[in-house]
């Protein structure tokens, strides 16, 4: 039985054009950059524009949404056991970002209302008609949440030292090389800086939403090298150490159970009646143990907002007239959902195979990885996992993407026959239903995946039945998250895994970390030591040529055919294999005002603006 849930947006196009006389993108005439994006809003909803204010020397952001008033509180959740480092700088994981990074500013940021790079602590952007230089200016009079000045020197030691420098987590650096080369950065005066990249880079100006840094704090820290700054600012740090520039500072860590952050009183967007965002006292995050968990804390009214799966979303819909809280339909999933076998053929620096070689045998036929591809029942996925409220998912782009490659985006259906048979062409055969190679071997494995997200517990379980259909023996290991990120990442001592990548549906090019063959998120194929780069697939290279490509390619139309050879590409090889594209439905209570939620940015995309009614 298919259930398939169509999610219909209108495409247009558009150029970047001035924004206002305060806040403003300047480009040339003669751009030939074009993108394709569509109406990210999930209502009638239309922002206020962009405007700056500037009072005592101050350029605040005025906020887009009717004035509100201040007080409250608004409790959000995550799962799992919270996160590993609150250094945005270092966060390798989705929890660690989400602790991270409401703390931070960068110098743009993606509109939740229509795609568009729009700037942040940046006052105007001002791209040359070299294509190559960008001009930023900062807002004036911003402050750090301890009092001192943000300035260019903040954006500079950012930019040229942590992030191209290389310390912390890479994968920003390693998105930004041109070739061999990286952007230079130049301070021009105490506000202003300026960006020169080799050649005309086409995802360069949303790459510069990475936070800013406050230099006072962290330089001494550098100094003192990469292992100082990656243990810096840690889960075990006092909240009163950390100096931020975001709408929130953390207040309170309690491991395990909640993460609570206060209003910046520093913080520079104002609403049209000159008062300072955020509106919220605090905002929390309670750290739940699983999905039924946080489910249950909605109900009890602990949470204020919570995300719906399958069958809860029928439950809590019916419900909807009679309760506090409204239901809202963010879209497919911008994110993906995975499994993928680990075909790393090396050894580590003590000489032993991160991979049993009888495994890593299995794992690199291209016919093995075909065959589990054709034995997995996605629509069954669908219908009993996510109640229909979802679809199949074959490519690597999610099906909201401006560049989803429509040839291959259906996919096909669960064939087990035609799975048998690409395993007999590699010389598997049976024996008393059990999968063996040619060489005798029994074909018998691991399987991992975070303990706590139910659904991934749940894909879990449908991926082994499925995949001893075809006489594999598949144990399922669900393990807590940090620990299974370790694994994949650090040690790289796993089989196979069951997890999500989190994505953007306007820039395939913030995946470089996943498909670049020494990429941080090369997980499928992880190269953890330098020499590790000799030794690529053909197939590794093409997707290493593609993404080099698609970066110096400025018209739209070209970008899109690239970035189509690359989902080809990945389904025809199948390093990894999608599964299914949840539709996002959140549930918010009543009693907050402001709430705009986009296809984009989620629910509370503008927490700063969100108060109590």
């Amino acid at each position: 039985m298919k259930k398939k849930v169509i999610f219909i947006i209108s495409i247009l196009l558009f150029v970047f054009v001035l924004l206002t006389s305060c806040i403003r993108v300047d480009r040339p005439d003669d751009i030939t950059t074009q993108k394709t994006i569509s109406s990210y809003s999930t209502d009638e909803y239309k922002p206020y524009p962009l405007k700056t204010k500037t009072i005592n020397g101050v350029d605040y952001l005025l906020s887009r949404s009717p004035a509100g008033k201040s007080g409250g509180i608004l409790v959000a959740s995550t799962i799992g056991e919270g996160p590993k480092t609150f250094n945005s700088w270092n966060s390798m994981d989705a929890t660690s970002s989400l602790a991270a990074d409401i703390m931070f500013d960068g110098l743009v940021t993606t509109d939740a209302y229509t795609g568009e790079v729009i700037p942040k602590l940046a006052k105007s952007i001002k791209i040359l008609p070299d294509n190559k230089t960008y001009i930023i200016e900062l807002r004036h009079g911003l402050k750090w949440s301890d009092g001192k000045e943000i300035t260019a020197d903040d954006v500079y030691f950012t930019w040229n030292t942590i992030v191209f420098g290389g310390f912390g987590n890479t994968s920003t650096r390693d998105a930004m090389y041109i070739g061999k080369d990286l952007p230079k950065i130049e301070k021009v005066d105490k506000y202003t800086v300026k960006f020169t990249t080799p050649k005309p880079f086409s995802p360069f100006l949303r790459q510069l939403s990475v936070p800013i840094a406050p230099k006072h704090v962290l330089e001494p820290v550098t100094k003192q090298g990469k292992r100082a700054f990656a243990s810096f600012w840690s889960s075990n740090t006092n909240p009163k150490d950390f100096v931020t520039s975001g709408a929130f500072k953390l207040k309170e860590y309690v491991p395990a159970q909640r993460l609570v952050y206060e209003r910046n009183p520093n913080y520079y967007v104002m609403d049209e009646k000159c008062q300072k965002l955020p509106y919220l006292d605090k905002y929390i995050i309670l750290i739940v143990g699983d999905l039924n968990n946080e489910l249950l804390k909605f109900k009890s009214k602990e949470l204020d907002t919570v995300g719906l799966r399958g069958s809860n979303v029928t439950l809590f819909k019916e419900k909807e007239k009679f309760s506090d809280y409204k239901i809202y339909n963010l879209g497919p999933d911008t994110g993906t959902m995975y499994f993928a076998y680990n075909l790393n053929t090396r050894k580590n620096d003590k000489g032993k195979f991160y991979v049993n070689p009888k495994k890593q045998k299995w794992f690199n036929d291209i016919n093995f990885r075909k065959a589990t591809d054709y034995a997995l029942d996605r629509e069954n996925m669908v219908f009993n996992i996510a109640s229909g409220v979802a679809a199949p998912l074959f490519t690597p782009e999610p099906l909201s993407s401006i560049y989803l490659n429509e040839k291959i985006s259906k996919g096909h259906p669960q064939d087990i026959q035609k799975a048998k048979e690409l395993l007999k062409k590699s010389g598997f055969y049976w024996k008393n239903k059990k999968l063996y190679d040619k060489d005798g071997n029994k074909v018998e494995f691991d399987l991992y995946t975070n303990a706590g997200n139910t659904e991934r517990e749940s894909i879990g379980v449908m991926v082994k039945q499925d995949l001893e259909e075809l006489g594999m023996t598949v144990n399922f290991k669900p393990i807590e998250f940090n620990t299974l990120v370790s694994k994949l990442v650090n040690t790289n001592d796993f089989d196979a895994v069951i997890m999500g990548f989190t994505g953007s549906p306007l820039e395939p090019y913030g995946g470089k970390n996943v498909w670049y063959s020494n990429g941080t998120l090369h997980v499928f194929n992880m190269r953890m030591r330098p020499e590790d780069n000799n030794d690529i697939y053909d197939w590794e290279k093409q997707l290493n040529k593609i993404f080099d490509e698609a970066s110096l390619e400025l018209d739209f139309n070209k970008r899109k055919a690239l970035y189509e050879k690359y989902q080809q590409l990945v389904y025809d090889i199948k390093p990894i294999i999608y599964l299914y594209s949840p539709i996002r439905i959140s549930a918010i209570r009543n009693k907050f005002g402001n709430v705009h939620p986009t296809e984009l940015g989620g629910v509370i995309h503008n927490i700063e603006e969100i108060y109590l009614k």
